[in-house]
């Protein structure tokens, strides 16, 4: 097992737990589902270890694009905060550190990110953001407890309903996503 790496920014790369697919040794489907999946699926081995079933792969897949990739719905960079604060809730570390990395991309807005990565829901953030937060968090707890309130303070921040059920998608299928991950592997500090 390697070393406990803490919530971090820095780039990792995850470890499966069990053999991965071999490239080479995929079948001509596996090889058609990693390459719907996402670009670096051929060479990450998540994805690798995934096709060993094809079909869940690229439901998986064909998920994740619909509801990270639309242009409707909510803000790339509110989506990824979202992810980042159920990864934080979920104990994946990995995962956070890739969405925290987006948000900073799409957001423009690194040290935001940084104090919530170093801090959680005791970050000063901006009232859209800790409205997000909240919602994201009390949605990925078990059992959920998002409610009402949670939908009035998004709203409250000027969004719209669809905005919400697409950062409700987001928060669950990374809920999903960060139990496979978290079950099947763990990061390490990627090499210099």
């Amino acid at each position: 097992m390697a070393e406990k790496i803490p919530f971090t920014m820095e780039n990792l790369v995850w470890r499966s737990w069990s053999n991965p697919m071999v490239l080479e040794e995929c079948t001509a489907e596996q090889i058609d589902v990693l390459e719907k999946s996402d670009p670096v699926a051929k060479t990450h081995e998540y994805y690798l270890t995934l096709v060993r079933d094809p079909a869940a792969l690229l439901a998986r897949s064909q998920l994740f694009n619909a509801i990270m990739y639309t242009r409707e719905g909510a803000r790339r960079a509110d989506k990824e905060f979202a992810a980042t604060a159920e990864s934080l809730l979920n104990g994946c570390v990995f995962c956070a550190s890739v969405h925290s990395r987006l948000y900073a991309t799409f957001g423009k807005d690194r040290p935001t990110m940084e104090a919530f990565m170093k801090d959680g829901l005791g970050a000063d953030l901006s009232p859209r953001l800790r409205a997000i937060a909240e919602f994201a968090t009390a949605l990925a707890a078990t059992p959920p407890v998002a409610g009402p309130a949670h939908v009035a303070a998004l709203e409250a921040e000027g969004m719209s309903r669809e905005e919400i059920l697409d950062i409700a998608n987001a928060v669950a299928m990374f809920a999903w996503a960060n139990r496979l991950m978290l079950t099947l592997g763990e990061p390490e500090y990627a090499a210099a």
